[in-house]
């Protein structure tokens, strides 16, 4: 399973946001910095309307969502690439990961300390980009040297890392994110095996006070972190209150609907957020739906057919023959296989099929 790293500086909200995503208490959130050393890691379903449809549609009263894992590790700080704050641990909990969440603080609170004294999320995240850098250009220099005598004796596998290396480096020492270097196809699967965590796909989580959640369009602090993520980075940015999530881990979903409600809101935060990260991470969602049960199933953005059948059994994908498929929104339009079969919108697929987000299949294999 896919995993995604709650980042951030100390008491920006991490851990409270693990504990609403994950729905527990298992992180400890308090006023200080560094209330988290061990990464906490917790399965969370991804919130998605469509499942409920399906399974009216199916007859079926047995919901399965699809789940990715989301860690929650420590705050790092300034100097955590030479150290500081017990940073080398904190990083290599931050290279385990396959995609970030950046949690920033976009709220004003005397009682809530700040570890640089003020609030300034670009600051902030400018800092963490920072420590990822310069970790990243350590890392860069070493294989540059360790693959230097591969490289000249004519290895074509160091010459090739050497080239790509050799192009991350002032990119790096720019003090720019390896995501945001210009690769080809071929460099970027060679970048990939050197698990730089600024290659890793980011997204900003903007956290604002219970108060400010139904105007956060117009907070000046949200509006920053939006225009950097979008300027430097080239990413999204989600607005939560990390704060008002964990109110709502102890309500039942109507109440917590009630309480959105009286807050000028329609969702939680944290579910446009786990569904931002899934997409981030490269994941989509096709699902089964049956008399036993709904449930949504995740693969990568590419898959075909058979590799989507060996998500349920690798027996599937041995002896994978055809795909009997219909798109979500034309089975929810017809109401059933059957109407959706007679108006020819239920197909056979083969081999070379590659799965759509929403797709509702049926697998026929032989083994």
């Amino acid at each position: 399973m896919l995993k995604a790293g709650i980042v951030g500086l100390p008491n920006v909200g991490k851990s409270t946001l693990f504990n609403a995503v994950t729905r527990t208490r298992k992180a400890e959130a308090a006023n200080y910095p560094f209330c988290t050393i061990d990464p906490n890691v917790g399965i969370v379903t991804v919130p998605d309307p469509r499942l409920e449809v399906l399974a009216s549609i199916a007859k079926t009263a047995v919901l399965i969502p699809a789940a990715i894992e989301f860690v929650d590790i420590a705050g790092l700080v300034k100097g955590a690439a030479q150290g500081e704050g017990l940073g080398n641990k904190f990083l290599s909990h931050i290279r385990e990961v396959d995609a970030i969440v950046q949690v920033v603080r976009c709220f004003e609170d005397a009682d809530i300390h700040h570890v640089a004294g003020t609030v300034d999320p670009v600051r902030d995240i400018e800092t963490i980009t920072t420590e990822l850098v310069l970790a990243d250009l350590d890392a860069v220099k070493k294989r540059i040297d360790k693959g230097a005598k591969d490289a000249k004796r004519g290895d074509k596998v160091a010459i090739a890392e050497e080239g790509v290396l050799k192009k991350l480096e002032p990119h790096l020492d720019a003090g720019k994110p390896a995501i945001t270097l210009d690769l080809t196809p071929e460099e970027k699967a060679i970048a990939r095996g050197f698990y730089l965590m600024t290659s890793k796909p980011t997204i900003f989580a903007a956290n604002v006070k219970e108060s400010d959640l139904a105007t956060a369009q117009t907070n000046p602090y949200v509006s920053r972190v939006r225009e950097y993520a979008r300027t430097h980075v080239g990413c999204e940015t989600v607005v939560i209150s990390a704060q008002i999530e964990s109110d709502l881990i102890d309500l039942s979903a109507d109440e917590a609907k009630a309480f959105l409600k009286e807050l000028g809101v329609d969702e939680s935060g944290v579910g446009s957020l786990i569904r931002a990260t899934y997409h981030l991470l490269g994941l989509r969602t096709y699902f089964t739906a049956g008399e036993k049960e709904a449930r949504a199933w995740t693969i990568h953005e590419g898959d075909t057919a058979p590799k989507a059948a060996g998500v349920i059994h690798s027996d599937f994908e041995r002896g994978f023959i055809k795909a009997e498929t219909v798109g979500y929104d034309d089975l929810v339009r017809c109401g059933s296989v059957a109407a959706a079969r007679e108006k020819g919108l239920y197909r056979m697929e083969g081999k070379e099929y590659v799965v759509k987000d929403g797709d509702v299949l049926l697998f026929k294999f032989n083994v």
